[in-house]
Formats: C-alpha cells, structure tokens, sequence
C-alpha cells in the first residue's frame, strides 16, 4: 500500500502544468527554462520521485526549482510531512530511539542525525518566533488578550542542570568550586485555579499549565516568562500569584516583572532549611526530631519573627555552623512576608510549587538528561523550546503558520 501510494504521491506532486519559458531570479534577471529534472523525497509514504522545471540564469550562473519552493522541500530530502514527524519524535526522545520509532511506526529508514539535525532546527525556528514575541513586549506594551475573567493565575520557576559538552563550561565553576559540567535551565509554569476541593484545598485547572524555559540569563528569564504569563492572560488574573524557592534570582525576577503579584515561598523547601540545619545542630536523632518538628510548627504558623528569634540567639562553638546558622536566618527574615503560610491557607491557595518541580522532570529531565547526554547550549535551547510547544498544545498552530510563511 505504500509502494502505491508512493507511486500515485510521484505523479500527483510531479509538474504537469505548461512550462513557463523563464522565471525571476533573485539576482533580478530572468532565469531561463533549462530542462525537466528528478529527484527523490522521503515522504510519510515512504521515497517518491518528483520530475521538476529546472531553470538557469546566465547573469548570475545559478539555477533554481521553483516547484521545490512549493512543495517546501528546498536544500533538504524530507517532506513537510516527514520533517514534521522527526521534531516530534526528537523531542520525545533520544535522536537515535526517534530514529528508530520511525522505522517501525511508519516504515521509514532516516539517520540518527536526520533526527538531530531536523528537530534542533525546527526546535530554533520555534525559539526565534519566540524572541520576536519577547522584543515586542520589551518595546510596547502588550495588547490585551480578550477572554473570561481568570480567578487565580500563578506562576512557578526553578532552575535545574542539564549536562553539556566542554566547550559550553569553559571559566565556569561548578558548587564545589570544581570545572563545571553542567548548565542551569531556567524554567517557569503558568496555571490557573479556579475551584477547592471537598476540604477547601485548592485544585489547578486540569490542562492548564503552559512551561517556557532556557539556558539564559535570569534577566532574559525574567522578560520571557512575562510574555508568556501575558498570553495566559496576566492582565485579566482577579489574584496573580508568584511561586518559588528561595532563590534569589526568583524573587528578583518577580519584583520587576511581576510587580504586586502575591509571593509565595515554597512551603516545602523552607521546611528543607529547618530539618537540614537541624541535623547539623544536633547529632542524636531524638533530639533533631523534637528540634524539627517544633521549628516546623512554628514555620506552618507563619511566625518567622519567631523562627528568627531562636536562630539568632543560638549559640555554637564551630565558626563554620555559625556561618550557616547566620546564613540560615537571614533566609528566613528575606522571605519572612513570603512565608505567612495561614494568610495563604485561608485564601484557599497553593503554597508548594509542586508544579514546577513536576515540570523539571517532565520538560527537561526526561529528555536532555538521559544516560550519555550532553548538550550545546544551542541544541539544548531548541529542543526545550520544541519540547515546551508540544507540551503546549501550540505545535499545530505553529506548524500551520510555518506552512503558510513558507
């Protein structure tokens, strides 16, 4: 059945329309019709074999296909359809496996690096689109996008590492102060809220979330996580809620993109901090269990003057434990407003930001940090900006206005 459909595909996309004597050529002459040519294309039928006009220019000496411009398969073998198909299985999995799902999924025999080579492209293409969309926020405002009122918007960003060749490291230190291996993928959530469950805790809309995310700085994070949280509909949100860790990066990025939003601090790393410090302050387990558990009591009150209070006046022989302990409260007295957990509670919203921790192993660990992985920079921030539009539900759109650009 493929072998037919191939041979009716080679007949219908093959030119049978009266030849034009020339064409215009980019040099702005006229290129003049040469002769009739083949060729062959991978299609999702499988090889097909497409006769073409064939035109020379004598000004400039170049020839051109204009049939290979409607079909879209200028300077490449492989249909839309077949390009289409090598970004979706590049960015699910690793480009050797794509390659293989291919072969026994639709009968087509491509090379690992067709994979890569097609995936991270379209992956760019996305990513370029995407820069467009952010320089238009930078230099206007953006328009308004119309909808229903939105009760409860929030948005959650981490980083996380993804591993990357040498040459992406050179001058970076890693935490131990050793060669780096690694890069930070800064990655946010989008979601909405509009309902509580039978206990009154709060319950995301089901398909709500959208990611964005790259290797980049925390400023050009900062602009494409608001262009984003924009399209979701930021300015019609009755509550805009900014949810993270304690990371210093997060919080600056909120106060300049996401001015008046409320604040959280993840509820769960804070608690992290307390049993984490109070390990290091008391090696017999009864005693960092009564420790903890009391601390804890004190955090999910909200009362971090009082956490404050403790952490200040304790006392330790070892320079190193004071240093953490100092270190320690001035995390609680920075985010002291972002930990008023029963303020949070009684507006029935979310104070863990399970969403994006979520969204690190779905987006970026299940496909860039699979075993023998390593990255460019470059190839990493196409096939994340893939990754995300998949994810996104916008592939289609995105596909279809390539189409039509093209």
């Amino acid at each position: 059945m493929h072998r037919a459909g191939t041979a009716v595909l080679s007949l219908l996309l093959s030119q049978t329309q009266p030849v034009a004597s020339s064409v215009a050529c980019e040099c702005g002459q006229q290129a003049r019709y040469h002769s009739q040519r083949k060729r062959r294309v991978l299609t999702a039928l499988g090889e097909a074999e497409i006769e073409r006009s064939y035109y020379y220019c004598p000004q400039c000496q170049r020839g051109q296909c204009p049939r290979d411009r409607e079909l879209s398969i200028e300077d490449t073998d492989y249909s839309p359809g077949v390009r289409r198909m090598l970004a979706a299985v590049g960015s699910e999995t690793s480009f050797d496996r794509g390659r293989v799902q291919l072969e026994l999924l639709a009968g087509l025999t491509v090379t690992r690096k067709a994979v890569e080579r097609h995936a991270e492209a379209i992956g760019e293409d996305i990513a370029q689109r995407e820069q467009v969309q952010i320089q238009r926020a930078l230099q206007l405002d953006l328009p308004v996008v119309m909808g229903p009122r939105i009760p409860i918007l929030y948005i959650e960003m981490d980083g996380t590492s993804v591993p990357v060749v040498p040459a992406e490291t050179q001058g970076r230190q890693g935490k131990n102060g050793d060669q780096a291996h690694s890069r930070e993928v800064k990655l946010g959530a989008v979601f909405t809220q509009t309902t509580v469950d039978a206990e009154g805790r709060p319950v995301r809309d089901e398909a709500s979330t959208t990611y964005t995310g790259a290797i980049e700085t925390a400023e050009q994070f900062g602009r494409r996580l608001y262009t984003e949280a924009w399209e979701r509909g930021w300015s019609r949100a009755d509550k805009k809620v900014v949810l993270g860790d304690g990371a210093v990066w997060i919080w600056n990025i909120a106060d300049r993109e996401f001015p008046g939003s409320i604040q959280i601090v993840d509820l769960y790393h804070a608690r992290e901090h307390l049993w984490d410090l109070a390990g290091q302050l008391f090696p017999n387990d009864k005693e960092r269990k009564r420790w903890g558990a009391r601390m804890q009591a004190i955090l999910d009150a909200g009362k971090i003057e009082q956490i404050l209070g403790i952490l200040r006046s304790l006392s330790v022989p070892h320079p190193d434990l004071a240093e953490t302990l100092r270190t320690e409260a001035d995390y609680f007295e920075r985010n002291a407003e972002r930990m008023r957990y029963p303020l949070f509670r009684q507006q029935k919203l979310f104070v863990g930001s399970g969403v994006i921790e979520a969204a690190c192993r779905i987006v970026i660990a299940q496909r860039l940090k699979l075993s023998g992985m390593f990255w460019t920079v470059r190839g990493a921030n196409a096939i994340i900006a893939l990754r995300c539009c998949r994810l996104n539900n916008r592939f289609d759109d995105f596909w279809d206005s390539r189409t039509k650009a093209a």
